[in-house]
């Protein structure tokens, strides 16, 4: 590309004096430290000044591993463009997982926003940019796979909306201010599905990692945990923690490990983040190794600051079940507060396709939404057609999965279980270690479950209703029949509960799943109801007919 300088070079004083180059020396620049030891770092920055901010990092003794420089620059180059090129290059090494980034927090965080021909640099440029460090075997995988990854999507250097920003600003405020205050101190973050609770959550942990090794920060040498329940998610994390310099793997744990930890040695955590807090046991469960009655008290118990990460519609199981209400109560015997996510950030859905859906879960049938530019979503007659549509956009985009209610028996014994076999007739899921299901190639041929995709963004959803989901033609709305639902373990009543709402959760349960479900789609959703009734009258609005 015309413009374009790519310069690559010894990381010595001799050689940053000699940047003489009118892009390298007069212009913003985007430069890259690195080395090619067996476990190789780097450090990717942006620069108006290149010679000074190179000879400060030669005479920085955490840079004196590094002995190679890479210097880009382009006569168009402005600050705003440098800034975005060093922002995606963070994100897609984190991505590539090659090298260890020695990079850390900011004090400004990386927040959403346009500048003049932004798709210029972010897109064209940044794709010349990559291709070449390729050429240069700097990174291996194309832009293309990488971006269908999690742990970019999750990567903590991703630029947050103006609301996560606020929020994120706001908790850690919050952390400085009570860090050395008496009691237990809580903040509760409230969002839909794909109001970017994760993102968020990565982003912060990350920063107060970064906060707790910098001498002149409050939160230095504070002992901090990130808790995730959803061991696939926990995968995700694990995995960015092998790209950045201050998240350790010890730092992330299950919730039982944790509070069972804390309780041996008889410490306190000093900043404890949970995710999908909702998921949370409200019970005792001794196959878990839980011996108390609510996980959450237990954390805030054994934690100065939790940082909670809650949504009451994404429950999924009558062991968890977690209300507004249940949540005040614990929630009110400490100093606590709350802040709310509202802005829909993983699909690029309008207003009334994200109501329709909301209306669904509801149990409310409505018209389908008028035709939606970015966001497809369609309702299917058939099942073979369904495979065929999510297996061609799989074919066409990457990471396009079919998942399913759990109508199907499925159980943890490595054989091998059927979906719907008169129609969809795939096996669900299966687990691997180090992977996450979505992102397994091989996973494109099988059914995932709520409990592999929840947290998790796919390209386009293919979501089977199955037989629990009916449909009332004198109502004109869903019938949830929890006889129908495979998922015994979510249905164990608790003694504490009234038949009625034992019964009552189920439905919630089921409706909660549809839900999660749905919200996994970035660009689309397509839908295959198993139940005649439902599939009939979904078809019906389809073809935009009215009973």
């Amino acid at each position: 590309m015309n413009g374009l300088v790519f310069e690559k070079r010894e990381f010595t004083l001799d050689h940053v004096h000699t940047v003489k180059e009118l892009h390298l020396h007069n212009y913003p620049i985007v430069y890259i430290l690195y080395n090619e030891k067996k476990r190789p770092t780097a450090y990717i920055g942006q620069t108006v000044q290149p010679t000074r901010r190179l000879k400060n990092h030669i005479e920085d003794k955490r840079r004196r591993s590094l002995s190679r420089l890479i210097l880009i620059g382009h006569e168009k180059f402005n600050q705003s463009a440098t800034y975005n090129i060093e922002s995606n290059l963070i994100n897609y090494f984190i991505a590539d997982n090659h090298y260890q980034l020695q990079n850390v927090s900011q004090t400004r965080s990386r927040e959403m926003h346009n500048y003049y021909q932004k798709p210029f640099y972010n897109e064209e440029l940044f794709e010349v940019i990559w291709d070449r460090l390729r050429d240069e075997k700097i990174v291996s995988d194309s832009l293309e796979n990488l971006r269908n990854k999690d742990i970019y999507k999750l990567s903590p250097y991703k630029e947050l909306s103006p609301q996560q920003l606020d929020i994120k600003n706001e908790i850690l405020d919050f952390c400085k201010e009570h860090i050395q205050k008496e009691g237990n101190h809580v903040i509760v973050i409230e969002g839909d599905a794909g109001t970017g609770k994760s993102v968020l959550l990565s982003s912060l942990f990350n920063t107060i990692q970064d906060l707790a090794k910098d001498n002149s920060s409050l939160l230095k040498d504070t002992d901090n945990y990130l808790l995730v329940n959803h061991s696939e998610m926990l995968k995700t994390y694990k995995s960015i923690a092998n790209s950045l310099p201050n998240l350790k793997k010890r730092s992330l744990m299950k919730p039982t490990p944790f509070i069972n930890e804390k309780t041996k040695t008889g410490t306190t955590a000093d900043i404890v983040l949970v995710d999908e807090a909702h998921l949370l046991l409200t019970k005792e469960d001794s196959y878990n190794n839980f011996r108390y009655q609510n996980q959450l008290d237990e954390i805030i118990k054994r934690s100065k600051i939790t940082i909670v990460i809650f949504d009451p519609k994404q429950v999924l199981k009558i062991k968890s079940y977690w209300n507004d209400r249940l949540l005040e109560e614990i929630i009110n015997q400490y100093h606590a507060k709350t802040v709310k996510l509202t802005d829909q950030m993983r699909m690029n859905a309008n207003p009334d396709t994200i109501q329709w859906i909301d209306r669904f879960v509801e149990k409310k049938v409505l018209p389908l939404p008028s035709e939606d530019s970015s966001f497809e979503l369609k309702i299917f007659e058939d099942a073979t057609t369904f495979k065929a549509a999510i297996d061609s956009k799989n074919n066409q985009y990457g990471l396009s999965r079919i998942v399913s209610t759990f109508d199907y028996l499925h159980k943890k014994d490595n054989k091998t279980y059927i979906v719907d076999e008169e129609g969809i007739n795939m096996p669900w899921n299966s687990t691997q270690n180090n992977v996450t299901w979505a992102e397994s190639p091989n996973s494109i041929k099988e059914v995932g479950s709520i409990y592999t995709v929840q947290g998790f963004d796919l390209n386009y959803v293919g979501v089977v209703l199955g037989p629990s989901v009916s449909y009332d033609e004198d109502k004109d709305e869903l019938v949830i029949d929890p006889s129908k639902y495979k998922d015994t373990g979510a249905f164990i009543s608790r003694t504490d509960l009234t038949p009625e709402k034992n019964q009552e959760i189920k439905e919630e349960i089921i409706l909660n799943s549809i839900n999660v479900l749905m919200k996994r789609g970035i660009h689309g959703l397509y839908i295959y109801a198993t139940d005649p009734k439902l599939r009939k009258r979904l078809v019906e609005l389809k073809r935009g007919k009215r009973s």
